[in-house]
């Protein structure tokens, strides 16, 4: 659901399909692209102008389903507007990279623990992943090679979200 609360009608579109529980949604920059996530290990992308445009918002653009577990986060990648990273948790321990035009997925890295959250650098290509079990690390990846390039440890339990300013 997309609500503007400055306009008389509040919803302004309505987006469903996911059948369990959405545990990520991100806009792409554009705003022109909104990626959920959820515990049936799907992935969709919507996109706003297919709605408007259908007046049904239950078309989405892509059902990416190669995750085998719950889908934990996504993250847009601030550098290529069309590449989306998203991640599974428990068994699937995978980060995979989309791209939303095509619904393909470009590449995948089994990080070898759940992953917990995602972020992209602005200023780099690079990706930052938060893990859980056993270390709780946070781990740099170099984007499009996915070298690990740091493995930050010291916390005593996962991290769940990231935020950058």
């Amino acid at each position: 659901m997309n609500n503007d609360i400055k306009a008389r009608e509040h919803v302004i579109d309505s987006y469903s399909e996911h059948q369990g529980d959405v545990f990520g949604l991100k806009w792409s920059a554009s705003g022109q692209q909104l990626a959920s996530g959820e515990n049936d290990n799907l992935v969709f992308i919507w996109d706003r102008s297919m709605a408007a445009s259908s007046n049904l918002a239950t078309l989405w653009l892509h059902r990416l389903e190669d995750h085998t577990a719950v889908v934990r986060a996504l993250a847009w990648c601030p550098f290529q507007g069309n590449l989306l990273a998203s991640c599974g948790g428990g068994a699937d321990k995978c980060i995979r990279f989309w791209n939303t035009h095509t619904g393909a997925c470009l590449n995948s890295v089994d990080t070898s623990s759940e992953v917990c959250a995602l972020l992209w650098s602005k200023h780099k290509s690079e990706l930052l992943s938060a893990h859980r079990f056993t270390e709780n690390q946070l781990t740099i990846w170099k984007y499009l090679l996915m070298v690990k390039m740091a493995e930050l440890t010291g916390h005593t339990s996962r991290v769940l979200f990231m935020a950058q300013v």
